[in-house]
């Protein structure tokens, strides 16, 4: 079942909140800016729903000051080193909206227009946006399709899909904000990730190109282990981001639908599984969020959500022995992602 409402206004255009619901009660609302997941409603193992994802109560807020709040990131999603890339015989420069780096498409990405919407009648919410040749500089026409889908297994699954009428890069994720208790911080959630692998960063958030051994490392997720227990330990990784804001290279093939990682809640009960065809994960601890008021007048401060970003590495147009993120004309980018939601046994 889905239930549309009225969520405001973009430049002169409405936008709607689309509510997915199924026969769990178990609920996902979309609103076709930006694509965001504004909330999720789980129940823990006493029955009783909370809103696991963070954001705002209105669209004001999300337009005026989002950090990506549950949005789909792209054109291309991460960053790209110095906003430069070549591709074609032909160098580009982005926008440098962080730092001297881009981010997440830069200053006007997917995260900031409006998608079109179409309900269909699988419980599953249809956004489609045509970026033109030339938007935020990239090149070639790209027509973009983004379908949520709510089962009634408690799966959240999102199918993407793009075609280009030019040589393009695509790298597309989306950026919600999860915390499975409802309140307080993450570091108490624990974390399995199947990646034997991450790609180290430089100062400035860039991966160095090196594909670097968890084992031994703070970056060792493959068994359960709480976000908070090394998360402040004296590793020049961690010095850098503040904490876990890194891609890791996940185990198995890439553009098969594994699962790849396990998030749990031990108070609530509540678990996050996640699958994907994507090749890595921007596992990321909101070491950057500061005093920002959200829902029903909660602050979210450092560390309030995690992200679990399914992705091509951040700066690949860059890094040859990244997985390659070019599109050509004939060829159709697909990927997909699904968030299981559980009650732990």
């Amino acid at each position: 079942m889905i239930e549309r409402q009225n969520f405001g206004s973009f430049a002169g255009q409405p936008v709607h909140l689309f509510t997915l619901k199924n026969k769990n009660s178990v609920e996902v609302s979309i609103c076709n800016y930006g694509g965001i997941v504004t909330s999720i409603k789980t129940p823990d193992k006493k029955g009783n729903f909370d809103d696991i994802v963070l954001g705002f109560d209105t669209l004001e807020e999300y337009i005026e000051d989002n950090p990506y709040f549950g949005c789909i990131a792209g054109r291309f999603a991460n960053r790209i080193a110095e906003g430069k890339f070549s591709l074609a015989g032909k160098t580009y420069q982005l926008a440098q909206n962080d730092g001297e780096h881009h981010l997440h498409g830069g200053e006007r990405g997917f995260d900031k227009v409006l998608w079109k919407a179409r309900e269909t009648s699988d419980n599953s919410l249809n956004l489609t946006y045509h970026s033109k040749d030339g938007e935020e500089i990239y090149p070639g026409g790209l027509e973009v399709e983004v379908i949520y889908t709510l089962t009634d297994n408690d799966e959240l699954r999102i199918d993407y899909a793009a075609t280009t009428d030019a040589p393009t890069i695509v790298n597309l994720t989306n950026h919600s904000y999860f915390n499975l208790s409802g309140a307080t911080d993450i570091l108490a959630h624990e974390v399995l990730l199947k990646a034997d692998r991450f790609t180290p960063i430089d100062e400035g958030f860039i991966p160095t190109g090196e594909l670097k051994e968890v084992d031994g490392t703070p970056f060792d997720f493959r068994e359960f282990m709480p976000i908070g227990a090394r998360i402040n330990n004296d590793h020049e990784q961690l010095k850098f981001a503040d904490g876990y804001d890194h891609n890791w290279v996940l185990n198995g093939q890439a553009g098969e639908l594994r699962h790849v990682a396990s998030v749990r809640e031990l108070e609530t009960g509540r678990g996050l599984e996640l699958f994907t065809t994507q090749p890595g994960v921007q596992f990321y601890s909101g070491n950057f969020l500061t005093h920002i008021k959200g829902k029903d007048g909660r602050i979210y401060e450092k560390r309030s959500g995690f992200c679990l970003e399914t992705q091509h590495f951040p700066d690949s147009p860059n890094q040859p022995n990244f997985p390659s993120v070019t599109l050509k004309p004939g060829e159709k980018y697909e990927q997909t992602t699904v968030f299981k939601f559980t009650i732990l046994s």
